[in-house]
């Protein structure tokens, strides 16, 4: 079963979620209550107008950032200097493309502003954090997310040219500062890329490593 958040800031235990992860309903997008989720393994799905839903998946999909696959392709587009890589330095602007993308199987988008407002928080906290790829003056890919010690809980990515997000997910995997790239949700990209179920306690551990 799942539970009704009420005003209190509580979660109940991430293992009584139902089989497809959802945990609970309603409550707030407070910064205070998305890091105590964070720090549970509990991450927001959120649609304009509904209550927001709280997911903690039995089996996490995840990528170690030493197990990155790259491709021969990738590596001659690193090479290549195409693309710059940076970090946070228009974190709001990653979420709105992320959330104009389209995508397959998707008719709308859980980025609504009120996701965007409370992730821009948690930014200007530290807590989220964007890579980006500019082309000259351009941001033309990327991806964003919540850090939670040494793990790093992606929460979406986007590309405006080929292999731009793949270009900052790279550069997250070598960038040395996490153990763990959380993906959330299993797509054969993702996977082909190196990303593989674990199951929630292992998760956990590297959640609660310091």
């Amino acid at each position: 079963m799942f539970f009704q958040l009420t005003s209190k800031l509580i979660f109940p235990n991430p293992a009584l979620a139902e089989e497809d992860g959802l945990l609970a309903i309603g409550g707030d997008l407070s910064v205070e209550r998305l890091i105590l989720a964070y720090q549970n393994g509990i991450f927001p799905w959120y649609a304009e107008g509904e209550p927001i839903l709280w997911y903690s998946p039995h089996q996490r999909f995840v990528l170690k950032p030493d197990e990155v696959r790259i491709s021969h392709s990738m590596r001659q587009l690193i090479k290549s200097n195409r693309y710059q890589v940076k970090w946070n330095t228009d974190f709001e602007g990653v979420m709105k493309n992320c959330s104009t993308i389209s995508r397959k199987g998707q008719h709308s988008t859980w980025i609504h502003p009120d996701m965007i407002q409370a992730y821009v928080r948690l930014h200007q906290k530290n807590i989220a954090q964007s890579v980006e790829a500019w082309q000259q003056d351009e941001l033309v890919g990327g991806l964003y997310g919540v850090v939670v010690n040494k793990v790093f809980c992606g929460e979406s990515m986007f590309s405006k040219v080929p292999n731009a997000s793949k270009l900052a997910l790279i550069a997250l995997c070598q960038s040395g500062k996490f153990n763990l790239i959380d993906c959330q949700v299993h797509t054969p990209h993702l996977e082909s890329m190196g990303a593989k179920f674990i199951s929630r306690a292992e998760f956990m551990d590297f959640i609660n490593s310091a």
